[in-house]
């Protein structure tokens, strides 16, 4: 069995996990980017749909978006869904296809414009060189344009400080403006705006900024155990493995106080496996996870099952390992890695 991704394998530019909120007279934009919400409505099949999405079974999700009506007024909802499902399974081609129909019935939707971006940032992720480009100017548009749609909208300036720090100026990025972003972000999101600052500084080789702004994201946060992840990781790339272990400790501790963190699980456990270490506490975590009823779309119960069976398998216990492949298959059966 391949080992699975160690990295988290949350969207690369999202930093907490969202959610829709779905009720018969919201409005089509109705992320939250704090909590996971049950559905609204027990028998209506896009709240079911949602919920499934954010419970990490994405062959429900799927199968209760196709059986939806292909006209009619949340038509542009039921794309985006659709649109996430694709890319928790890493299909980038239907993801950005499912978004390209959601921005097209609702263009003035900035939460639409977000995931699209994303969507075509992954794809760009997994392109060839020249096709890389373009379409990571296309991210890069339509980052832009929901954020010129919501200036306030936090997870999209989030994800374009994210950008412009990450792309060379040919392609639109720069350090500059990223840190415009950042000082956006001090007015609506300050913990994000702190997290922001650090990732700048860690890109420019500056380790002492990087850590105090880390350390700042944790203590301006209201959940601060996703922000201790942000930490640990930046202890594993610095090689200090002791304090990222340590951070990962904090991280656990905060979440068991915070339903809304539960997340912060997952990720721990990916920054362990990364460093390969504490195998047996990584594997708590995901199974702390799996537990919990706060799992979240971006940290997706079948990649959970998937690590946990990779360390089930590093700690000798085979039958376990196929037991929790099995069960990622019984989720997202055409999720390739977990078909390998």
């Amino acid at each position: 069995m391949n080992a699975p991704p160690s990295a988290s394998l949350r969207v690369p530019f999202a930093v907490l996990a969202t959610a829709f909120l779905m009720a018969s007279a919201a409005p089509l934009s109705s992320i939250a980017s704090t909590a996971t919400a049950a559905p609204s409505a027990p028998h209506d099949p896009l709240a079911e749909a949602s919920h499934s999405l954010q419970a990490g079974e994405a062959d429900k999700a799927l199968t209760l978006l196709n059986s939806l009506p292909t006209s009619g007024i949340n038509q542009a909802l039921t794309h985006n869904l659709a649109c996430r499902v694709h890319i928790t399974l890493e299909q980038w081609d239907p993801a950005v296809t499912e978004c390209d129909q959601a921005v097209h019935l609702a263009p003035e939707d900035s939460d639409f414009h977000l995931w699209l971006a994303r969507a075509v940032g992954q794809k760009a992720g997994h392109a060839s060189f020249m096709n890389a480009f373009s379409l990571a100017r296309r991210s890069r548009a339509e980052f832009e344009e929901a954020v010129r749609l919501n200036p306030r909208n936090a997870d999209a300036l989030a994800d374009l400080g994210e950008f412009y720090r990450q792309a060379p100026s040919v392609i639109g990025g720069g350090i500059d403006k990223s840190q415009s972003i950042a000082n956006q972000l001090d007015k609506i999101d300050p913990s994000r705006a702190h997290h922001l600052r650090a990732t700048i500084a860690e890109g420019q080789k500056d380790p002492p900024t990087a850590e105090k702004e880390f350390k700042l994201a944790i203590s301006s946060s209201p959940h601060p155990a996703l922000e201790w992840t942000s930490l640990a990781g930046f202890y594993r790339r610095q090689k200090r493995l002791d304090e990222m272990e340590s951070a990962v400790h904090s991280a656990q501790s905060a979440a068991a106080h915070d339903h809304h963190a539960a997340v912060a699980l997952f990720d721990g456990a990916g920054i362990l496996i990364a460093a390969n270490r504490n195998p047996s506490l990584a594997a708590k975590m995901l199974t702390d996870y799996l537990a919990s009823p706060d799992k979240a779309e971006d940290a997706p119960a079948f990649i959970a099952h998937l690590r946990l069976a990779h360390l089930e398998a590093q700690l000798g216990d085979s039958s376990g390992a196929t037991r929790e492949r099995d069960a990622a298959l019984a989720l997202a059966h055409d999720y390739k890695p977990a078909k390998e």
